[in-house]
C-alpha cells in the first residue's frame, strides 16, 4: 500500500501542483491514509490538548447553556443534541453528566456525534456507552432527521476543515499551491482569476470554502424548527489578511509539508464570515465572545469552588483549569465562542448586550 506522502506526489505529478485545501484534505481525511482517520491525535501521548480534555468543568458549562436554550425553547419534547468533530466523546459526556438535574432534557434528547475517524469513534462508543441507546453516530450532519429543534455544539471542528490562501504579489493575486521540489513539497504562487479584496502586496487572504454549506445547513435547520448552535474554536473576527495555517505534532508547532498525514492541519476560524453565513438563512448570531468571558459569565468561577469544596485534595488541579480555561494568555481570549439561534431569540447567557 502506498503511503500517504507517495499518494499525494502521484496526484501532484498527474494533475500540477494542488491547492492548500486539496492538501489539508487529503492529510487529514484520506479514507485509509489520512491524519484523523488512522489514530488517536488527543492527550499527553497525543498531539494536541482540546478544552474539553482540560477539566470536566468545561463540558459542565456547556451543558447549562443547552439546557438553558431547551428551556428557551419551550422545552420540547423531542430533539436533536449534535456534536460535530466529537473528539474522544468527553465533552458529550461531560453535557450529558451534568444535564441529570434536568431528567426531562435527557429523555427529549436525541443524541448524534458526527465523526469520520474509526480510532475516535471507538473511543467515544467505549466512553459513552451506558448512553448507547439514545446515541447515534453518522459522518455528516444531513445523516440526523430535519425534523425537530436542533441543540448543536461545535467545539475545534472548524478549524480543521480545509483552506485555500491567497498571497498578493507585484503582479496582483495569487493562490499558494503546493507543489513538488524533488523529493520535498513545497509552496507554489500561481494567478487567480478569484475576486479578493484589495491588500498590500504581500498580505495574504484565507478563504474556507467548506464553511459555507455546513454553516447555512445548520442555521436553516434552526430557523425552521428553533435551537441554538455553539461554536467553539480559535480564531478572529474578519474579515481580516494574515497566514494562520499550521501543523502541530506532539504538542509542538511543525513544518506542514513535512511528513503529511503525521500532524494535525489547521487554521484560524474566521467567526465574521461564520455569523453572515448563518444571516444568509436568517438565524441570529450572539458574539463572538472570548471564551474566559463566556465561561466566566456562565458560572465558571462557582462551579470551581463547588468542586473545590467538595475535593479540596483537587484545588490545585481545579485552579490551574480554570487558569487554562479562561485566561487571556493561554485560551481565554484566543478561543471564541458564537451563538447561532432562532430570529427572535432573546440574549442567551454568556453573551454582553
Amino acid at each position: 500500500m502506498p503511503t500517504l506522502k507517495q499518494h499525494l506526489r502521484r496526484l501532484i505529478e498527474e494533475l500540477g501542483p494542488i491547492p492548500l485545501s486539496v492538501y489539508m484534505s487529503e492529510c487529514l481525511g484520506h479514507p485509509t491514509l489520512g491524519y484523523y482517520r488512522t489514530r488517536d491525535p488527543l492527550g499527553t501521548a497525543g498531539d494536541f490538548t482540546t478544552a474539553p480534555e482540560v477539566s470536566q468543568i468545561f463540558g459542565e458549562m456547556l451543558g447549562l447553556f443547552l439546557i438553558d436554550r431547551w428551556e428557551a425553547i419551550g422545552r420540547p419534547p423531542r430533539f436533536h443534541l449534535v456534536e460535530l468533530g466529537p473528539g474522544r466523546g468527553t465533552l458529550f459526556a461531560d453535557i450529558l453528566r451534568i444535564a441529570r438535574i434536568r431528567p426531562d432534557f435527557l429523555k427529549a434528547g436525541h443524541g448524534h456525534l458526527i465523526e469520520t475517524s474509526p480510532a475516535l469513534r471507538a473511543r467515544q462508543q467505549a466512553l459513552l456507552r451506558e448512553h448507547a441507546r439514545r446515541i447515534a453516530w453518522a459522518e455528516t450532519l444531513e445523516r440526523v432527521e430535519d425534523d425537530a429543534p436542533l441543540l448543536l455544539i461545535a467545539n475545534e471542528f472548524f478549524d480543521a476543515l480545509p483552506i485555500r490562501q491567497y498571497v498578493k504579489t507585484a503582479a496582483g493575486w495569487c493562490e499558494r499551491l503546493v507543489g513538488l521540489d524533488g523529493d520535498s513539497f513545497t509552496y507554489v504562487l500561481q494567478p487567480t482569476r478569484a475576486l479578493l479584496p484589495h491588500g498590500e502586496e504581500g498580505a495574504v487572504l484565507e478563504t474556507r470554502p467548506s464553511d459555507e454549506p455546513i454553516l447555512r445547513a445548520i442555521a436553516a435547520r434552526i430557523r425552521r424548527h428553533g435551537g441554538a448552535a455553539l461554536i467553539i474554536d480559535y480564531g478572529f473576527e474578519g474579515p481580516a489578511f494574515g497566514d494562520t495555517f499550521q501543523a502541530v505534532r506532539g504538542h509542538r508547532f511543525a513544518d506542514p509539508l513535512a511528513d503529511p498525514g503525521s500532524a494535525d492541519l489547521t487554521a484560524h476560524v474566521d467567526f465574521g464570515h461564520l455569523a453572515s453565513l448563518a444571516r444568509l438563512e436568517g438565524a441570529r448570531c450572539f458574539g463572538p465572545a472570548g471564551q474566559g468571558e463566556f465561561l466566566t459569565r456562565l458560572g465558571l468561577d462557582l462551579r470551581v469552588a463547588q468542586l473545590t469544596q467538595a475535593h479540596p485534595e483537587r484545588a490545585a488541579e481545579f485552579a490551574a483549569a480554570r487558569e487554562r480555561l479562561t485566561a487571556p494568555a493561554q485560551m481565554g481570549s484566543v478561543f471564541k465562542v458564537l451563538c447561532i439561534a432562532g430570529e427572535g431569540s432573546p440574549l442567551p447567557p454568556g453573551f454582553a448586550a
